[in-house]
């Protein structure tokens, strides 16, 4: 699908439109969401090929995105290896022991192939179904999923992790080499399924100062990242806060860099081109907390951003973070219309 307004807008060209996705498009804002995951666990969800198509097919025929992205979680790889975690309603992923010593370390499984085939055959049925949408595949970065493993699940100060990885650096380039080793894996079978592109998220690396995030993350990420070069699909690489990190995200190996609400774009593209790299891919980022603003509010700021994202090489319309669970899905089907009408 090489005329896809959002592979096209990712690879640094001129989309026919500008595209748009939403992070978290599929999942509690939607009703027809909560009616097929009804008592259905969210982990469990995630492995039950047609549960998992469907619900990532609801907002693509709602909304009309431009992108598809896989309904999994980026603790999926993590649970399907083995390690004791599950996803709290109301708390987010909690692991049953956290990993703190090299011992935790060295009894970490390795993730393999077929232990996420589900999620595959999930992939084959969307491909059957999405057309001329492209399907966007995703994991973790090992920084995040480290945090969750050390700290034992969600954390606000990151204690525990930032103690291991300045007490302890040659463990946790361990544990962080491992990460990215699963999130590799996971990645590369959902490439061989047939995504068309790959979102890395390290959700919690704005926690860090760019001078930690050099030592102890980029190598890692980087590692992620070119672990799926080969495959030629754009690569996108997204986190919260990271507006002091962002030209390090993009050096890990990035097309595409995520940007939350906190830099406006074309900020943004002013600091990811002094790196002296070529002129960059955006992708963002209107604060999804005003989506439950009045309509002239939200038109405004979209409005805003199409204006700064053509400060860049290219521009995927986005939120800043995911859609929160009150958002009402009409407003997102408006913004979509109207990002696709400038």
């Amino acid at each position: 699908m090489p005329e896809a307004p959002l592979l096209v807008a990712a690879r640094g060209g001129t989309p026919a439109r500008v595209p748009v996705w939403f992070m978290r498009q599929a999942g509690r804002s939607l009703p027809e969401y909560r009616s097929v995951r009804e008592g259905v666990p969210m982990l469990q969800s995630c492995f039950d090929p047609a549960l998992l198509a469907e619900i990532t097919m609801q907002p693509v025929r709602r909304h009309g995105v431009d992108g598809a992205i896989l309904f999994s979680d980026i603790v999926v790889p993590l649970y399907a290896a083995g390690l004791g975690i599950d996803i709290v309603p109301g708390t987010g992923p909690v692991v049953a022991h956290p990993v703190r010593s090299a011992a935790d370390v060295d009894a970490l499984p390795e993730l393999e192939t077929e232990q996420v085939r589900p999620i595959a055959d999930g992939i084959g049925l969307l491909l059957r179904e999405l057309g001329e949408t492209p399907l966007i595949g995703f994991a973790g970065a090992p920084f995040t999923l480290a945090s969750y493993l050390i700290e034992g699940g969600p954390s606000r100060n990151h204690e525990h992790t930032k103690a291991l990885m300045h007490a302890q650096p040659e463990l946790w380039h361990r544990l962080a080499s491992h990460l990215a080793d699963v999130a590799a894996t996971f990645l590369k079978a959902q490439l061989d399924a047939g995504v068309d592109a790959v979102q890395l998220f390290d959700s919690w690396a704005g926690a860090l100062s760019p001078r930690d995030y050099r030592e102890f993350v980029l190598p890692h990420s980087a590692k992620v990242l070119a672990a799926v070069a080969g495959y030629d699909v754009p690569r996108i690489h997204f986190g919260v806060g990271t507006g002091e990190l962002l030209p390090a995200m993009r050096e890990a190996g990035a097309d595409v860099v995520g940007v939350d609400w906190r830099v406006p774009l074309d900020e943004a593209a002013r600091r990811l081109r002094a790196s002296g790299e070529p002129a960059p891919v955006v992708q963002g980022n209107l604060d999804p907390a005003l989506l439950m603003a009045s309509w002239p509010v939200v038109e405004a700021e979209v409005r805003r951003i199409v204006a700064e994202g053509r400060e860049a090489a290219g521009h995927v319309f986005n939120l800043g973070h995911g859609v929160l669970p009150e958002t009402d899905p009409e407003v997102l089907t408006r913004v979509a219309e109207l990002v696709h009408s400038l």
